[in-house]
């Protein structure tokens, strides 16, 4: 089967397509034929070689959201079967043709469903309302949603409305500020321009001083929810910051599973529900095959997406 890999740290051009094994199942896994692959910012920061969260070993291989068809079992594995389209989250070795993946955490797909809808279930939509969830939004309160465009952003955006809640989003430039607001956000701004003040939550995927700012634009009783940090930055945090009966708080999805395993499935289940009702849109901004990987970065490094970036294989 083809894989890309790379085995130095650098630009796109050093994904490379390499000839691999077929994954065996192991206990509790399924293997799946990929469909489409969900493709993350976050690596090509590690992809890249930047140091801190994104520092990672070489070889090393991309994560993704794999939508695909189940072609096989290992053993102790209950309520799928050989045929079934599932979508899972791939901690490595995700731009494949085939992936093994935890059976636990496989979600499966509604028939019908497209195919950039599916790589939102296992990762991004669940981040999406599980960090306004987090930061405690009410009906009526105001959240301020960074990377308003992107993969969990813009969908940040459409679940806070669904909340009742008035969703501002922070955004790079004029076509991406089109965007939000053609998703039902109340206001946009840009990363350069004027925030508003007295916001009642924050959610937060970019660190550095954007996250500084974020706090500075929050009302006494506010909430900001750090769930990345696409800047490569972690800011140490100013007590003072906080001082003014603000709160900060984190999250990531993998700690999130372990600690209330049946709440993150239920909310899954939400969040499919809500997508095959067509409440929430999953946004596809463009498609490669599988060997164009590096266009697949080179779009995300750009920061021109609107929405899901896909590889086919």
């Amino acid at each position: 089967m083809r894989l890309v890999r790379f085995h130095a740290h650098g630009g796109p051009e050093v994904l490379q397509v390499e000839e691999a094994p077929t994954p065996e199942p192991g206990a509790g896994q399924v293997l799946l034929r990929a469909e489409a692959i969900g493709v993350n910012f976050a690596d090509t920061k590690i992809r890249a070689g930047a140091d801190g969260i994104f520092a990672r070993p070489l070889p090393g291989s991309p994560t993704g959201d794999v939508v695909g068809s189940v072609v096989a079992m290992g053993p102790d594995v209950s309520g799928f079967a050989v045929g079934d389209r599932v979508a899972a989250l791939v901690a490595e070795g995700a731009y494949a043709d085939f992936v093994a993946v935890d059976a636990a955490w496989a979600v499966p797909v509604p028939a019908g469903l497209d195919a950039a809808s599916a790589t939102a279930l296992p990762m991004l939509a669940p981040v999406a309302l599980r960090v306004l969830r987090m930061g405690r939004l009410a009906a009526g309160e105001t959240v301020l949603v960074q990377s308003a465009a992107g993969g969990i952003g813009h969908l940040a955006v459409q679940l806070a409305k669904l909340l009742g809640a008035k969703a501002v989003g922070v955004v790079g430039s004029a076509t991406k500020a089109d965007f939000v607001r053609s998703l039902g956000a109340d206001d946009v701004v840009t990363t350069e321009g004027e925030w508003p003040t007295g916001v009642d939550v924050v959610v937060d995927a970019v660190g550095g001083q954007t996250l500084l700012r974020g706090l500075d634009s929050l009302a006494p009783f506010g909430r900001a929810v750090m769930y990345g940090a696409a800047s490569g930055e972690i800011p140490t945090v100013p007590g003072r910051s906080l001082f003014g009966l603000k709160s900060l708080a984190g999250f990531g999805v993998m700690p999130w599973r372990q600690a209330r395993p049946e709440q993150a499935r239920a909310e899954v289940a939400e969040l499919t529900q809500l997508i095959v009702e067509g409440k929430l849109r999953v946004a596809k901004h463009a498609e490669f095959p599988l060997p164009e990987a590096a266009k697949a970065h080179q779009v995300l490094e750009d920061r021109t997406n609107l929405g899901r970036v896909l590889l086919v294989p």
